[in-house]
């Protein structure tokens, strides 16, 4: 079951699914993680209170990656007040593999900056 995951990480940082910028978007936001030089970009559009679309543009590891596409691709269409109650529960579900502490915070950070862009 682990290397299944672990593919499934490897297959979202060497093809991320929502890669790349917005025209337009109606609100961009940078996260960063400080313990490794993590950085991630966000552009999102909303409608009627919904994520209508979202791209991320990212430096950083293949868990911070990866974790990205994973939750651009879960959070497109949900509802501002369901994006909030998103929690490291469900990254780590989404993930689907321990992870350390210094892992854990590069797992985080996409979920910290879509929530941070919904503020």
């Amino acid at each position: 079951m682990d290397s299944l995951y672990k593919s499934i990480i490897l297959k979202n940082y060497r093809h991320p699914q929502n890669f790349g910028r917005l025209k337009n978007p109606d609100k961009t936001v940078q996260a960063n993680n400080e313990h490794c030089g993590d950085r991630i970009t966000l552009d999102v559009k909303l409608k009627n209170g919904r994520l209508k679309d979202i791209r991320f543009w990212s430096q950083g590891c293949a868990i911070s990656v990866a974790s990205a596409s994973i939750l651009t691709q879960a959070v497109k269409g949900k509802t501002t007040a369901e994006i909030f109650r998103l929690n490291k529960n469900f990254v780590l579900k989404k993930l689907g593999i321990k992870l350390s502490p210094n892992r854990l915070k590069c797992a985080l950070l996409p979920l910290e900056a879509i929530q941070k862009a919904l503020c």
